[in-house]
């Protein structure tokens, strides 16, 4: 929701295996996905947490793009301090054109999505690709731009994924809505305090070309349910 905030455990799991075989005395081989490892002691116990959490970031950026044998051998090498087998020009080039075609799906994705929604009865869609939906409605006063208001809400992807939620930690969140990303700046001036309403956000009126966090990816179609508590200025 504000401006400055920054899909399977197979592949976390098969890192994890990945960095294991490569830290070990006997190197190559090791252990596939799953595959049960001995995980006693300090160096095991580190290993594994700096794999797993590698593991999700790699599988977040990168989904199933990732060929699993080709990352064990490039960490066994880089521990090993051995030259890299793939020149550097080229395997940045292969990571950027994976990254491209990712983005690519999912503003694709995106556009579908609202496309549908869009022939829904109950959605409003506005001038500037903003869609929502009344789910409580409300008369008043509307804030402006410079308000600050509070407000209830839960941040979802379009695959239900929950990435933020003030509803979850039962405390609402306060701001100027010139602080926050432009889906909301603009619809929260059409609401009244006690209005509740989901927000379909296109990516270019939310987070754009760089994502946010670990959970919001580049190009990202957002839906919040949005409720208005306050006017508080």
């Amino acid at each position: 929701m504000e401006k400055g905030l920054p899909v399977g455990s197979r592949a976390v799991m098969l890192f994890a295996a990945c960095l294991i075989a490569a830290c070990s005395k006997e190197g190559g081989g090791g252990p596939t996905a799953g595959e049960a490892v001995d995980l006693a002691g300090q160096a095991a116990e580190a290993g594994y947490l700096i794999g797993h959490r590698q593991g999700e970031r790699l599988q977040e950026e990168f989904g199933t793009s990732i060929d699993g044998e080709a990352l064990a051998a490039g960490l066994a090498d880089g521990l090993a301090g051995a030259p890299p087998r793939v020149p550097e020009a080229q395997g940045q080039a292969a990571l950027e054109a994976i990254l491209a075609e990712r983005r690519a799906a999912a503003g694709a994705a995106g556009m579908e999505f609202l496309a549908r929604n869009a022939e829904r009865v109950e959605v409003e869609v506005l001038p500037s690709g903003l869609q929502y939906e009344v789910l409580v409605a409300a008369e008043g006063p509307t804030p402006n731009a410079d308000s600050r208001v509070t407000t209830h809400y839960e941040g979802r992807l379009i695959d239900d994924t929950v990435f933020d939620s003030s509803v979850a930690r039962g405390s609402p969140a306060s701001f100027r809505l010139n602080q926050v990303i432009a889906g909301w700046t603009e619809a929260l001036q059409l609401m009244s305090p006690g209005a509740k309403w989901r927000l379909f956000i296109p990516s270019e009126l939310a987070y754009g070309e760089r994502g946010a966090g670990q959970l919001i990816g580049p190009h990202a179609t957002l839906v919040f349910d949005v409720e208005l508590i306050s006017i508080d200025d």
